[in-house]
This record gives C-alpha cells, sequence and structure tokens, in this order.
C-alpha cells in the first residue's frame, strides 16, 4: 500500500478518534472489532508518515483566547511568503492561501488583547507587499472545535454511540489555566495522545493528578482534541471559505442550519459587512457547485453568498502542512 492510501480501517480508526481523540486503543479495537495491535500499527503509520495528528487544544471562548478571522490581500508574488512568516507564529492556528493566490486567510487566537492589536495595528501593516487587511472577530462558534466532523461517516451508530464520551452538566462561561495546564496543553498541542508520565514531568504533577486535571478540563469544556489531516488524503478535493449575509434575526437559525451539514469542518458568526462565515469540504468542484445551490440554496435567510476556494493548506490546527503531510512548526524563539 502507498503511505497516503488509506483503506476502510484507516478511515474507521480516523473517525474513532476524530469521536474521542484520547480513547484507549483497546477501546478503539474492540468497537472497530480487530486487535490492539493492528489499531496501535495503524495508528504509528498514519501519525508517523504526516497523514493525521491527535492534538488538544485549549477552547479559546471559554479559556479567554481572542479569536479572529483574518483576510490578508497580497501582491501575487507575496501571498507565499506571507502566509508562511504566519504559519511560524504560535498565535496564528490556521493559515491557508486563497482567491488566486492574492489572499492569505488565517485563525488568530491571541492570550492577551494587546497581542492581537499588535499583530494587527503593527506588524502586518509593516509587512512588504501586504495591501489590505481586514480582521473578523469570532462572536459565536456553530460548528468546529470538539464536534465531530460527520465527514467521515464509515462507523456504525452503535460504534459512535461506544466511543462517545458521557456528556457532563452545565460548563462555566470562563475558566482560567493555571501554569501546570498551560504546561500540560503545550505538550498536548504537539500530541494529544501524549501518556501521562510525559504530561506529569512537564507539568510537574503526579501522573495521577495529571490525568485527574486533564479529565477536568475536558469536563468543564476548556480543552478539546482534534484529529487533523489533509482532506485530500479523504478524497476531498475542494475546499472554500464561505462568506454569507445574513440578517441578525436569522443568523442563529442559519448557523444552526449550517452547522448540520456534513460539508461544514466550521462555522461562526463573526463581524463584518458579512455576518458568518463557514468553511467546506466536497469531493470536488461539481460537488461544491451542488452544495451551494442544493443545500445553501434551500436556506432561508441566506442572502448574498462570497465563495472562496482554498489553493493550499500551509498551517492547520497549529501544525505546518509540507508536501500534503502535517509536521511540527520550528521551535518558538
Amino acid at each position: 500500500m502507498n503511505d497516503t492510501e488509506l483503506d476502510a480501517l484507516d478511515r474507521s480508526l480516523i473517525q474513532a478518534l476524530v469521536i474521542d481523540g484520547r480513547a484507549a486503543f483497546s477501546r478503539i479495537a474492540e468497537v472497530l472489532e480487530v486487535s490492539d495491535q493492528t489499531v496501535v500499527r495503524r495508528y504509528r503509520r498514519l501519525r508517523t508518515t504526516g497523514l493525521i495528528r491527535v492534538v488538544g487544544l485549549p477552547m479559546g471562548s471559554r479559556v479567554g483566547l481572542f479569536e479572529s478571522w483574518l483576510r490578508v490581500q497580497c501582491a501575487p508574488d507575496a501571498a507565499l511568503p506571507v502566509a508562511g512568516a504566519l504559519a511560524r507564529r504560535p498565535d496564528i492556528a490556521w493559515v491557508t492561501l486563497n482567491s488566486g493566490g492574492t489572499e492569505v486567510h488565517c485563525m488568530t487566537r491571541s492570550r492577551t488583547r494587546q497581542d492581537r492589536d499588535t499583530l494587527l495595528l503593527d506588524k502586518l501593516p509593516r509587512t512588504r507587499r501586504v495591501t489590505g487587511i481586514s480582521a473578523h472577530t469570532i462572536l459565536r462558534k456553530f460548528f468546529g472545535g470538539p464536534d465531530s466532523w460527520t465527514g467521515l461517516d464509515v462507523l456504525r451508530p452503535d460504534q459512535i454511540a461506544a466511543l462517545q464520551r458521557p456528556r457532563v452538566g452545565p460548563k462555566p462561561e470562563r475558566y482560567a489555566l493555571d501554569e501546570a495546564e498551560l504546561a500540560l496543553l503545550s505538550v498536548l498541542r504537539r500530541d494529544g495522545r501524549a501518556g501521562y508520565p510525559e504530561l506529569a514531568r512537564a507539568t510537574g504533577l503526579s501522573e495521577s493528578t495529571a490525568r485527574r486535571r486533564l479529565e477536568g478540563l475536558r469536563d468543564l469544556g476548556a480543552v478539546f482534541f482534534d484529529v487533523e489531516f489533509v482532506p485530500e488524503h479523504l478524497g476531498y478535493e475542494a475546499e472554500a471559505t464561505l462568506v454569507l449575509t445574513v440578517p441578525p434575526a436569522r443568523l442563529a437559525e442559519v448557523g444552526a442550519a449550517l452547522a448540520s451539514h456534513r460539508e461544514v469542518a466550521f462555522a461562526a458568526a463573526v463581524t463584518g459587512a458579512a455576518s458568518l462565515m463557514a468553511v467546506v469540504a466536497c469531493r470536488n468542484t461539481d460537488a461544491l457547485y451542488t452544495y451551494l445551490t442544493e443545500r445553501i440554496g434551500a436556506v432561508d435567510g441566506v442572502g448574498h453568498v462570497e465563495v472562496i476556494p482554498a489553493l493550499r493548506s500551509v498551517k492547520r490546527a497549529g501544525l505546518l502542512v509540507e508536501d500534503g503531510r502535517l509536521v511540527d512548526p520550528p521551535p518558538v524563539p
């Protein structure tokens, strides 16, 4: 098998990890009806070849991060260097090259308002060949983060139910991460399946305490686990950002409708002239056309729709994309 080819078991394993990125391999093996060794071997192959990566990330709105979606217009010969420079920043989570190679999209996750403003008001405007910047604050997420993307529809309903974590009670609006929890997250950003001995060494906590802290953060909704992959390896060759104009009174309704679409990987209400943005993944451009005309076209309340194709992924969930593979970014100086 070519190392980029994914068979039915690979896809089942990826969907299992999308449902719970920290699920024990023994539990996944039981649900998938294969041996533990098979699951471990498949996972190691997928990870070491850069096809997938499980990462643990903070829930931005709950831990006080300032999240924005940026559209950076560049001269044609400058877009790729600008995208690369943005991708090297630790406060930038996602970077794509869009619009015929003249526009860079990125998601910021700044720890303070000052950090965000420094990027928007100082660093980007001074970047050579940047011709325009529009910043859109993420107001409300309708889909993304801990939500399980349904584009991988290979597991049976009973298998999905067996892997889902039990629901917990009401979550606080805000949670302040302490130094030990920040250290825990610095490990999980690189490897969401890092063992408790490694988490204990990084935090100075005992293994049992590190386990309790992590489970507590998950129950509070302060941390979630994401399985990142390059969609084209799963047969999704047309990615695009949709920018939709929706009346305020219909925003929640339209956002909920988009969240139910299997093509949608992320959807949020944003500031700006248009009030809703979504990232979609389709099999090909024909499937994208069908989605726009039959699914988006059937949603009441949608006015103007701008479709912005993604030409290249440069960074996904904090990981660089090189030759279609996920790799760690360089250490922060």
